[in-house]
């Protein structure tokens, strides 16, 4: 079945976005909308497209069956629910928007509207990761005692001071959580489950920007298990994010995305990381330069859509992410209440 896409964005995402929907040959770029006229031509003539500047016009466009939104994290939701207002499945870039309730508008609106809507997360589809899911659910690390996050990241001044958007409350929702660590936040609900209790602290230590950079949470999961989490985009040079979780018969360790210790009282059949080096540097740098693990994405939501499924990621599980953020941002401002995301 032949699928026609209209991409939103035009920035380094979207060009993410394009690799990762010509790698599938079933795929057609339709359209592509931006607000950089620059980029949004440069990636329409590369990829076969028709370039708009006005969104009516492009959400106009046929033959499209999908978005994927690459634009701004404030702009999802509303730009989503256009989208799904004209007929069109909804795939968006992380977060699904800022705020809970955004992303509540949106889910109702893909409800209404009979489309499919998904988020992209595209850590959920790493080989290893999915291993790890595996003998959590299997119980294979038995009772999850405490899991240890750290997203000790680094992104240069002029990351910040070039962008319109990024560090800004309006359009970022955040820093250093809401953006970069809404990754491991959703690793962490996808692995071990709802989050009860929060307490936490967050500073703007070194950018110059609205929110923060540092990000520092302990929390309680309903299945018993304790954790921190820490996130930063000040931590130069920038290092791999490392989880580790402790349960009742061992200890798995994941470092950039690989598994890279596994001691177990029993060995699983499936022992052993055949995880690929991914050579994303994201570290350091937030250009997404290898394209599998959004392909892996996008070709599982033309699966649900094919097959009138639920996508990896759909927009309820995309919620929790940006709730529990929200209840970590609450926490640090009033530290003598322990919010419920």
């Amino acid at each position: 079945m032949s699928m026609h896409i209209g991409l939103i964005g035009g920035g380094n995402i979207t060009e993410t976005h394009a690799g990762a929907a010509r790698a599938i040959p079933s795929v057609n770029i339709a359209a592509i909308y931006g607000r950089n006229t620059a980029n949004v031509e440069k990636l329409s003539r590369e990829y076969g497209a028709r370039a708009y500047q006005d969104f009516e016009a492009f959400l106009a466009h046929r033959p499209m069956d999908l978005v994927v939104i690459g634009s701004p994290s404030g702009l999802h939701a509303a730009e989503g629910i256009a989208a799904a207002r004209r007929g069109l499945h909804v795939l968006t870039e992380k977060p699904i928007d800022i705020t809970a309730a955004r992303a509540d508008a949106l889910i109702e609106a893909a409800k209404q509207s009979h489309v499919k809507l998904g988020v992209i997360f595209q850590d959920r589809v790493k080989p290893d990761i999915q291993r790890l899911k595996q003998w959590i659910d299997r119980g294979v690390l038995g009772k999850i005692l405490f899991v240890d996050a750290r997203v000790k990241w680094y992104r240069p001044p002029e990351y910040y001071a070039k962008s319109k958007w990024r560090g800004t409350l309006e359009l970022d929702g955040g820093g250093a959580l809401m953006n970069q660590g809404v990754h491991t936040v959703d690793l962490l609900l996808w692995l071990l489950g709802d989050v009860t209790r929060v307490q936490a602290r967050t500073a703007t230590v070194w950018h110059s920007i609205e929110s923060e950079d540092t990000a520092m949470a302990i929390l309680e999961f309903a299945g018993g298990a304790l954790g921190t989490l820490q996130a930063t985009t000040a931590a130069f040079p920038g290092y791999p994010r490392r989880v580790e979780i402790t349960g009742s018969q061992g200890t798995v360790i994941l470092e950039h995305d690989r598994m890279v210790a596994a001691d177990l009282r029993g060995r699983p059949a499936d022992f052993g990381s055949e995880a690929p080096v991914d050579t994303n540097p994201s570290a350091s740098s937030a250009a997404v330069t290898d394209v599998r693990g959004h392909q892996a994405v996008l070709e599982d939501f033309l699966r649900a859509i094919e097959l009138d499924g639920t996508p990896l990621c759909d927009g309820l599980q995309g919620r929790k992410s940006v709730a529990l953020i929200e209840a970590i941002y609450h926490a640090s401002r009033h530290p003598d209440r322990s919010p419920t995301p």
